[in-house]
């Protein structure tokens, strides 16, 4: 049995800064993405015990995200009792991970109506404070040459040849393009506003974007992994990619995405379902694709997991209208587009992650309603969602206009 994956809505919560000073660091995180659980609700008069279930991503589910966080936010979303909800986590690829499992729910006709998102409250639960033993078993890491994931962009840099001057350029041209969409209110009709509990707004836009960035203060900054290549890093890099002569680091927190907190949902159901509640259908996910490449430089896997997405939708990259990648760092940015000959001109084209923040297992959802409201906004039909993930992973999906 196999029937199309309905996007009915994409919603998600404006970003802030991931830290104590950030807007959102008095929000708990079950509270972020309840504020989106409620919202769907109100913006459809949605019949909650038609939900057959709720996937949220979260990338460090420990503490006030700990356990099987989606269930918690269900409930405290006041959703009828009868709504599921599971934690999963893929590392940055949570979000869409969530968004592509819950089309296949639907596709398989096993489900008829899901919601798939994340959240992520870095204020709250910082980066990494989950462990594992990429972080705590110091045999596994030496055994598999873990390196942090920053001085595995910089290979990625030295390898293509990319300067600190093109990532530095990168990095502007994000702030550009998200500070002009969000301030032309391209993200207004999907951004759903964070209040507290009197219904006061606390939040309403994305407050992380800086417009007044300019190339000379990016190449003022220090680059951020230097000092951590020379700890031994960029030796275990070296090792394997042993005709490099030393690795250049050029990434710093100026084009390297940035600390937020923040939440996503997607609300994904079968024809059926619409007809049931009268909701009109915004889009269909049409192919999703995860896969591997080299754990050790680790974020190399964007272009070849949209290849295969491609091949999965016997589709080709001219049969696609608008492409997002995650901006963790620049030069994986420039990496897909070398990979895949695209232009820049249709690849973010309202910034990413380098302006607006990477709230990790919330991203990969938020980027299902940046893509639909651009693609609507333009008059356009198909889009391409993807993202690097650690452990040398990478994810894609493709949506298109219903």
């Amino acid at each position: 049995m196999s029937q199309t994956a309905y996007i009915y809505d994409a919603i998600r919560t404006p970003r802030s800064k991931g830290k104590q000073d950030g807007s959102l660091h008095e929000v708990k995180p079950i509270e972020l993405g309840a504020g989106l659980l409620r919202a769907l609700k109100q913006r459809h008069d949605l019949d909650t015990a038609y939900v057959d279930d709720v996937l949220m991503g979260c990338v460090s589910p420990v503490s006030e995200q700990g356990s099987d966080v989606a269930k918690m936010i269900v409930q405290k979303a006041g959703w009828d009792e009868s709504v599921a909800g599971v934690q999963l986590n893929r590392f940055c690829a949570s979000g869409l991970e969530a968004v592509n499992m819950g089309a296949q729910k639907i596709a398989s006709g096993w489900e008829q109506l899901v919601v798939a998102g994340g959240v992520e409250s870095m204020s709250r639960v910082p980066m990494g404070s989950d462990g594992g033993a990429w972080s705590g078993d110091a045999a596994f890491a030496v055994e598999t040459s873990v390196v942090p994931q920053g001085i595995g962009a910089d290979t990625i840099a030295t390898l293509d040849g990319f300067s600190r001057e093109d990532v530095d350029a990168y990095a502007l041209e994000s702030q550009r393009r998200a500070s002009h969409a969000r301030d032309s209110g391209y993200f207004d009709g999907s951004v759903v506003p964070v209040v507290d509990i009197n219904g006061f707004e606390i939040l309403r836009r994305d407050d992380f974007i800086k417009p007044q960035s300019t190339l000379e203060g990016l190449a003022a900054l220090r680059a951020s992994f230097e000092s951590m290549g020379g700890m031994g890093f960029d030796d275990l890099v070296l090792k394997k990619y042993n005709f490099l002569d030393r690795i250049h680091h050029v990434h710093t927190p100026g084009n390297s995405s940035g600390i937020v907190d923040g939440a996503s949902a997607v609300l994904i159901g079968s024809k059926q379902a619409g007809r049931d509640l009268g909701l009109k259908a915004r889009g269909r996910v049409v192919a999703g694709a995860i896969l591997a490449s080299d754990p050790i430089i680790m974020l190399t896997a964007p272009g070849p997991s949209a290849r295969k997405c491609l091949k999965t939708a016997g589709l080709s990259i001219k049969d696609i209208d608008l492409w997002e990648i995650n901006e963790a760092f620049a030069a994986v940015a420039l990496r897909y587009m070398r990979d895949l000959a695209l232009d820049h001109a249709v690849t973010n084209v309202n910034g990413g992650a380098i302006a607006l923040g990477h709230p990790l297992g919330a991203t990969g959802a938020m980027l299902v309603s940046t893509m639909l409201d651009e693609l609507e906004r333009r008059d356009l039909y198909r889009g391409m969602l993807s993202l690097c993930v650690g452990g040398g992973m990478g994810i894609s999906c493709i949506i298109e206009r219903a």
